[in-house]
């Protein structure tokens, strides 16, 4: 994603995608323009979020207009660099894992999962929606320059462990689906997504705050 140079705050870098996939629906559909108060009805994120976000980047819209999809779309797929594939490493093969490998994004043609990784020998050396697993013993020698994204999967004892092997292989981005909480140096980016987490807070968030029917 080409923002950094744009200096716009990491709230907004993060609602990119979700702009993205909407308007490649409307494309899709045939829809030459929209408004504010559709996208915000569609994405879920409120009007002023969306002009704001998107004045970070220029004109984008005209007043009593809306938006231009084709422009729009045209602009986000370069903004979030949707005209090249990104290749991403998946480590561990379990019951999540195998769920990424099933999916592999294929709703989103610029993202792929190249390898996979585990150590159990039932499932090194075959293959998931042809992504091939390797062993873990040969992280090092599979992960070069092409993959800068690592997808983890893997039990919470040995994420730190496999993480500091990352860093050194050269991944850039990690995408944490374990409950550890992994150190990482101040280059690399990492996501943490914990379901279990997630999930107790949509209850608290059902039992606490209530939303009127």
């Amino acid at each position: 994603m080409n923002t950094e140079q744009l200096k716009i705050p990491q709230a907004t870098a993060k609602r990119l995608p979700l702009y993205y996939r909407f308007l490649k629906n409307l494309h899709s559909s045939g829809k030459q323009r929209v408004s504010s108060a559709e996208l915000s009805e569609a994405v879920k994120v409120d009007s002023a979020t969306i002009r704001r976000d998107f004045s970070y980047f220029g004109a984008l819209g005209k007043k009593g207009y809306g938006y231009n999809v084709n422009y729009l779309l045209s602009f986000f797929r370069k903004t979030l660099d949707q005209d090249e594939v990104t290749k991403v490493a998946l480590i561990g093969v379990g019951n999540l894992g195998t769920a990424f490998l099933n999916y592999n994004f294929i709703k989103n043609n610029n993202t792929k999962i190249e390898f996979a990784f585990d150590v159990e020998k039932a499932k090194v050396g075959t293959n998931v929606r042809e992504v091939p697993i390797y062993h873990l013993d040969d992280l090092e020698d599979k992960i070069t320059g092409e993959i800068s994204v690592a997808i983890l999967t893997v039990p919470a004892s040995v994420a730190q462990q496999i993480t500091d092997r990352l860093v050194k292989s050269g991944i850039k981005g990690i995408l944490n689906f374990t409950p550890a909480r992994i150190n990482v140096p101040d280059h690399i980016r990492i996501h943490h997504i914990d379901l279990a987490v997630e999930l107790q807070s949509l209850i608290y968030f059902l039992k606490n705050y209530p939303q009127e029917p």
